[in-house]
């Protein structure tokens, strides 16, 4: 099934086999390949306002809904996420790609940098989550005590997902009448989606992880961070750790931005990607 992205390009989807599931994927474009990993509870449509302008910069863009997550299949067991990313570049016969990854998916991308370094060409981690870093901010922990109280509730959905949205939309520094409402209820939808899809996964297994906060010095190819000057104290304090000790990385600050740097100030998250894939040798 293909969609026409411009007059001489299209958008191509599927499934690729994982172990226990499979992964729902788009990509389009020919050129160096370039992966976008999502968010956790949302889906690669988080992408869409970079997709169109990767592909027609040149580069191969390939997006995807990870495990538990969109139209890819609901948790059974436990997995590894980096395992996942590998099999899916293996079924796209794509040898090594850019990951452009957001929280959750900068997670993703730190461990599969770390367990697969030779299916990585460079990183740029937004708000980056690090596996084996623990949450300490008391915003952050306090509303996840309130998630986790939320479940098996009979409102427990739609709370768990407004809880979401305080955490990763508003962010600790605003409240939610402060935040676009358009933007808001997009994120709002797409969190809401997945914890539909996706509830009976919810426990069913774990992500086995690389432990990235030990071993960040050991990434060797060209990195670049963004953080929103809205966010959680532990993104910041992540986004300073990968720029600290990652060799040669470039911490870019996002201001008029908590969480989703790529959607509130898009215009200046485009212009730095787009700076730091140019200067890459292919």
């Amino acid at each position: 099934m293909t969609q026409r992205i411009t007059a001489w390009s299209e958008i191509d989807n599927g499934l690729v086999p994982v172990d226990e599931g499979e992964l729902f994927y788009e990509t389009a474009g020919s050129g160096p390949a370039v992966v976008l990993l999502h968010g956790g509870m949302l889906d690669q449509h988080m992408w869409d306002e970079q997709f169109i302008w990767l592909v027609n910069s040149g580069l191969r863009a390939i997006r995807y809904d990870s495990r538990g997550h969109g139209l890819s299949s609901t948790v059974t067991g436990d997995y590894a996420n980096h395992d996942d990313l590998c099999a899916l570049l293996d079924a796209l016969d794509v040898p090594s790609a850019v990951l452009v990854g957001l929280s959750h998916g900068a997670r993703v991308a730190l461990d599969t940098a770390l367990a697969h370094p030779d299916r990585v060409t460079a990183l740029a981690l937004a708000s980056p989550g690090i596996s084996g870093r623990a949450f300490t901010d008391p915003f952050i922990l306090a509303h996840i005590k309130e998630q986790v109280a939320a479940i098996g509730a009979p409102d427990g959905a739609e709370r768990y997902v407004e809880h979401f949205l305080r955490m990763w939309v508003d962010g600790p520094h605003r409240e939610p009448s402060a935040v676009h409402p358009g933007f808001r209820e997009r994120m709002r939808a797409s969190a809401a989606a997945n914890v539909e899809v996706h509830a009976d996964g919810m426990g069913a297994g774990m992500p086995l992880e690389v432990g990235a906060a030990g071993r960040l010095g050991e990434i060797r190819v060209p990195t670049v961070v963004f953080d929103g000057d809205l966010d959680s104290g532990d993104i910041s304090a992540n986004a300073h750790a990968i720029a600290l000790t990652v060799p040669g990385a470039r911490r870019v600050r996002i201001p008029g931005a908590a969480h989703m740097v790529n959607l509130e100030n898009t215009p200046l998250f485009d212009h730095e990607l787009h700076a730091f894939l140019s200067s890459l040798d292919y």
